[in-house]
């Protein structure tokens, strides 16, 4: 069976290649890029809390972009490193935390309580989605399994932003990424069952 974790990564690699060759030419490093998309995802995150959402959207997908170029980036020119891959990962929930900050801030401004719930909801299930994988590969097992990780979580937030419709796409993200921390755990469960 074809792992969904496979056939992002194949899309992913068909998209990013051409400009992976063009920024392997120029003096950018991934770890660059990383802290790069770091920076745009803070601001993002400025511009959804201020109310400022289809701009807001366009750069969370702007964002985005550094997410995929990083990694492929540090593969192309053999830089990849343990610290690059811990500061992408560091990186990477800070930058989900800003734009979710974002929302709690303008909701917690229009007094928005189911707004500021799912912000919260969706927060904490984010890093549980990451934390039970890393919890995972410290014990010793390959946990790429899950429907709803961080790209799709990136890309329905975005869609919700630039069509004004941000609390439909929380409730999406909120449901679906505690789908994700339980197929992880059950993967987890099976992978482990039996074992002291």
């Amino acid at each position: 069976m074809i792992k969904l974790s496979h056939i992002r990564g194949v899309a992913a690699h068909r998209f990013v290649q051409p400009a992976v060759q063009l920024l392997a030419k120029t003096g950018l490093t991934p770890n660059t890029l990383t802290v790069l998309g770091f920076l745009v995802s803070v601001a993002a995150g400025g511009l959804i809390a201020t109310d400022y959402l289809l701009v807001g959207g366009l750069v969370v997908l702007f964002a985005g972009l550094f997410d995929l170029l990083d990694g492929a980036l540090a593969r192309a020119r053999g830089q990849a490193t343990r610290f690059g891959a811990l500061l992408d990962s560091i990186l990477d929930r800070l930058s989900e935390a800003a734009l979710l900050f974002g929302l709690l801030v303008l909701y917690a401004r229009q007094d928005e309580t189911q707004g500021i719930l799912l912000s919260g909801a969706v927060l904490v299930g984010s890093l549980l989605v990451s934390y039970v994988r890393a919890r995972a590969e410290g014990l010793g097992l390959k946990c790429e399994v899950g429907l709803f990780t961080r790209p799709e979580r990136v890309i329905v937030l975005a869609l919700g932003l630039m069509l004004d419709q941000v609390l439909v796409a929380l409730w999406v993200m909120a449901v679906l990424t505690y789908v994700t921390v339980a197929q992880r755990f059950l993967y987890i469960w099976q992978q482990t069952r039996g074992q002291p």
